[in-house]
């Protein structure tokens, strides 16, 4: 039989709530001879017995012993076609890897949440507990901070400054989008007990694979150098100047080292901190919202009907630049990690049943308070600075004698700001107050963000590496690979000069989205991996047309921006580069239509994806999620 080089392949067992017959393969028959059973039923004789004989050791630690667990028995093993080495290596090793390291083993691995949170029972309330929503509250709102970054922030004042409220039903359609696309990485997460960069690994041939790590590493490097180097504005702002670029990004580094142990103290008190930083962000720039007072009128026909009236070219690449603002690649991979911080009985369909509903819940919730911030700062600009020209603003400026009038010419050409002019504008209208209340919400919003995007390097890389490192080695390697491009750019780049630098990172993370958008629509569309809850037709249709919408949006922003370069080298580069990506782009997508049901399409051992042929999941699940750890 031809294989082809797609996913991992093998043989389907039986589903792990089905209950269906032993069958013995074929062997030789007779009075005196033993049957052959398949290695999965091998597989599970000699390891069922281990299992019973732990359920201590599941309750004591049931994140990070199942996470050690999981790692441990997916290994590949050398000499095994397509990665079958959870099965090899769990029958010859001389420990079994559902076993807890040894006491001289140094630091058990674990992804950053040590314990799992308790959901409690709540029998009055059937269909509805608010007990148990407020349990699976957290993951949905440090998710929802990619949606409120520098890099947003900086895309909804300039919407707001070049197309006023015409464009913010484009901010609600894509926030509506970038739910429903979550809510398919939280699934992934919650069904499978794996995160996307996880499944990756085990899914995924090695080269597509390392592939895969680097393009969405990079996607996180450019979002990382926004958020930096927002909180550096902020700073900057804040103390006048007198801190430069680079002094604030060296702050940040050291503050954001601090803030990521905050789980050593429980997942709670971390999360709680998010929380913090998400209010402060809603009460500077609500603050500027209500000092302002843009025109409620335009806000609601802006926000509910799908027009731009005299749109030109700049307003429809600031439509474009929203979409990608907003819906951020690390995030799928972030999101699908963050749900394994709750202790749910994966071998319970009701149970499991029960955490996607809350977590979709808890998502809504999380995405309507961004969204309402993003209103904030697009209404304030749109307001105050639609329509206004560069000799307007120097002339306010140099009226209340700020000392960054020089930062606008005296010309008729039209404002253009960033976070850094932005917060200067507010201060030259609105008194120094807009001012530093500003910068105090672009420094919430930076240091929350880098905190979730460290969060979200660490599990792409150990994922999709299968890295088990101790804690400090790991947070100090994913740093310093998104830290040291920023400190560069911060040393070499004054505050005043950003602009043209962050529309390069933009254009950077749009062409990275194709690689966690196909990679989550694919896994959770597969019955090897998601079982009884695969996606269904509707969201099968719907979820490939949404991508396939985001990616054409981005691609067409990433087509005028290299077209506004106006360079023949340029121009050659890019031709060469788009040739190897768009291949890479097709390969995934093949893949993902043989997933979402083009059986046509499959050839080989790519008939059968997923998790199908990996009896362990059985075993771990079961430990994973053992029913006498107290709820």
């Amino acid at each position: 039989m031809p294989v082809c080089w797609g996913l991992r392949a093998r043989p389907e067992p039986p589903h792990f709530c089905s209950a269906q017959p032993n069958r013995a393969l074929p062997g030789p028959t007779g009075p005196g001879s033993v049957p052959v059973l398949p290695r999965w039923r091998r597989f599970f004789a000699a390891n069922v017995s281990k299992v019973k004989q732990l359920p201590e050791q599941g309750k004591a630690s049931p994140m990070g012993t199942s996470d050690m667990e999981r790692k441990a028995s997916y290994e590949d093993v050398p000499g095994e076609p397509g990665g079958l080495g959870g099965v090899v290596s769990t029958i010859s090793s001389s420990r079994s890897p559902l076993q807890p390291p040894e006491a001289d083993d140094g630091e058990p691995f674990t992804t950053y949440f040590d314990s799992k949170i308790p959901i409690p029972e709540d029998e009055t309330h059937s269909c509805f507990s608010f007990r148990k929503l407020w349990a699976f509250t957290g993951p949905g709102f440090l998710m929802s901070i990619a949606y409120l970054d520098p890099g947003n922030i900086e895309s909804d004042l300039q919407s707001g400054a070049v197309a006023g409220f015409k464009l913010l039903w484009v901010l609600l359609l894509a926030t509506i989008i970038g739910l429903l696309l979550q809510r398919l990485a939280a699934r992934l997460g919650v069904v499978t007990g794996l995160h996307l960069a996880e499944v990756c690994h085990r899914q995924y041939h090695k080269v597509p694979r390392i592939l895969l790590w680097l393009m969405v590493e990079l996607a996180i490097i450019g979002s990382d150098m926004q958020e930096v180097i927002g909180s550096a504005i902020a700073i900057n702002l804040l103390s006048m100047g007198r801190i430069p670029l680079w002094g604030g990004v060296l702050i940040t580094i050291a503050d954001t080292f601090v803030f990521l142990f905050l789980d050593k103290y429980g997942l709670r008190k971390l999360e709680a901190f998010f929380g913090l930083l998400i209010t402060i962000m809603a009460l500077t720039f609500g603050y500027e919202y209500i000092t302002v007072k843009p025109n409620q009128e335009k806000l609601l026909q802006g926000l509910f009907i799908p027009y731009c009236q005299d749109c030109g070219t700049p307003q429809l690449e600031q439509a474009v630049g929203i979409v990608g603002a907003v819906i951020m690649p690390h995030n799928m991979y972030l999101h699908s990690a963050l749900v394994k911080s709750r202790q749910v009985n994966r071998a319970d369909k009701r149970e499991v049943r029960e955490a996607n509903k809350y977590f979709f819940i808890e998502s809504c919730i999380a995405l309507f308070v961004s969204f309402i911030i993003n209103i904030f700062v697009v209404t304030v600009f749109a307001e105050a600075f639609f329509d206004k020209t560069n000799a307007d603003v120097s002339q306010v400026c140099a009226n209340s004698s700020s000392p960054h009038s020089s930062l606008f010419p005296n010309n008729s050409d039209a404002l253009e700001v960033d976070i850094y002019k932005g917060g200067v504008v507010l201060g030259c209208y609105f008194g120094p107050a807009a001012l530093y209340i500003w910068a105090i919400g672009i420094l919430a919003a930076g240091q929350s963000s880098t905190m979730t995007g460290t969060y979200s390097g660490q599990f792409v890389m150990e994922g999709f590496l299968n890295l088990r490192w101790s804690r400090f080695a790991r947070v100090l390697l994913t740093r310093s690979i998104a830290i040291t491009p920023t400190l560069f750019v911060a040393i070499f780049q004054d505050v005043e000069h950003l602009t043209g630098m962050n529309d390069f990172l933009n254009v950077l993370m749009s062409l990275q989205l194709p690689f966690a958008l196909i990679p989550v629509l694919t896994f959770t569309s597969l019955p090897g991996v998601m079982h009884d809850f695969v996606n269904g037709l509707f969201w099968r249709v719907a979820g490939g047309l949404l991508i396939l919408l985001i990616c054409s949006i981005n691609m067409y922003f990433v087509v005028a921006y290299v077209m506004a370069l106006h360079s023949l080298a340029l121009y050659v580069g890019a031709a060469l580069l788009s040739v190897l990506y768009l291949s890479f782009v097709a390969y995934l997508t093949w893949l993902c239509l043989v997933a979402l049901g083009a059986s046509f399409l499959a050839c080989g051992s790519t008939g059968r994806l997923g998790f199908a042929a990996r009896p362990e999941l059985f075993l771990l699940g079961h430990v994973d999620s053992d029913p006498s750890v107290p709820r």
